[in-house]
């Protein structure tokens, strides 16, 4: 019996060891999931495209602009910021909000939100105007979203934040009748035509953005790819991975049991610089250690991490 209990445990910590990495134990995934998992609900809810991550280069800051969601649909873009908060939370006079409790268990104060995605949108605006995309001003809207259950207030909060509460309770939008925060929002105006939404995809598409790590406990992880670490028969491998030309990179074993060193396979596809709609790009495989690093920048930590290929689905690099 003892020898089935060690033989147990000694297989437990194999797989653990090779199918569970503890070094993301320590990274915030949460808030970047939270983006999409909020960009996925409003495609589904009310169609069009959204985009996550972008990093909006101002011209009056000389710096680049976070903004966490952009939803383009036929008659409406609509500026998204995620606020992924914890605990209870207080509306100071100044509209900067205090949370206290949160994941962090201390006190935080985050400027206000809806003034800060109301910066937000006409920085988007004016990017857009400079790649040759004007939108009239009714068609750009603002809008705050709370998606974590934890969150608490006594505070009525203005149009345009989206509490837990009411992000629970949103309905799918049909054509003839639109509630929620969508009035107002997405139903302004005559829809734009079908040449200037190709064109305002293809900007957003194109545009800065955070590069993003999806982990396989189906996390998320944004900001910047620095450079792969290990053998140097893999990083000579790996070499022509570069942000200027690869755009995707796909993650895959190539075998799924076996003490021995495993192999993984790195498929990438190269960048488009074409216009939409083109298709056929070319797109290569190595095969390198599963001890091959990659080393990343999260967003908002002042710490590099190092994340095993094993760990990963895959990575996309923003041009």
């Amino acid at each position: 019996m003892w020898l089935e209990i060690i033989c147990g445990l000694v297989i437990y910590k194999i797989v653990r060891r090779f199918f569970y990495d503890e070094e993301f134990s320590d990274v915030e995934t949460s808030d970047s999931t939270a983006l999409f998992s909020v960009a996925h609900r409003l495609e589904k809810l009310y169609g069009g495209k959204a985009y996550v991550g972008l990093r909006i280069p101002d011209a009056d800051t000389a710096s680049r602009q976070d903004i966490d969601v952009v939803v383009v649909t036929k008659e409406e873009v609509v500026v998204v910021n995620v606020k992924n908060l914890s605990g209870i939370v207080t509306v100071t006079s100044d509209g900067s909000w205090i949370c206290e409790g949160g994941k962090h268990h201390r006190t935080e104060t985050q400027p206000d939100p809806l003034g800060e995605v109301k910066k937000h949108s006409l920085v988007l605006e004016s990017y857009l105007e400079q790649r040759g995309v004007t939108l009239i001003e009714r068609k750009l809207s603002c809008r705050v979203v709370i998606p974590n259950p934890n969150f608490r207030t006594m505070h009525t909060f203005p149009c345009g934040v989206i509490t837990y509460e009411e992000w629970q309770h949103l309905k799918p939008v049909s054509k003839n009748k639109l509630s929620g925060w969508v009035k107002g929002a997405f139903c302004t105006g005559k829809e734009m035509q079908e040449s200037s939404h190709q064109k305002l995809d293809f900007i957003l598409g194109t545009a800065p953005m955070w590069d993003r790590l999806e982990l396989k406990s189906s996390k998320i992880v944004l900001g910047e790819f620095l450079e792969f670490k290990g053998k140097q028969e893999d990083t000579l491998a790996l070499r022509h991975i570069k942000r200027s030309k690869v755009d995707r990179i796909s993650i895959q074993k190539t075998s799924m049991f076996g003490l021995a060193p495993s192999r993984l396979q790195v498929l990438y596809s190269y960048r488009d610089y074409r216009s939409e709609g083109s298709s056929g790009l070319e797109s290569k495989e190595v095969t390198v250690r599963s001890s091959t690093e990659v080393v990343f920048q999260p967003r908002d930590s002042a710490k590099v991490k190092k994340f095993k290929l094993s760990s990963l689905v895959s990575i996309s690099l923003s041009a």
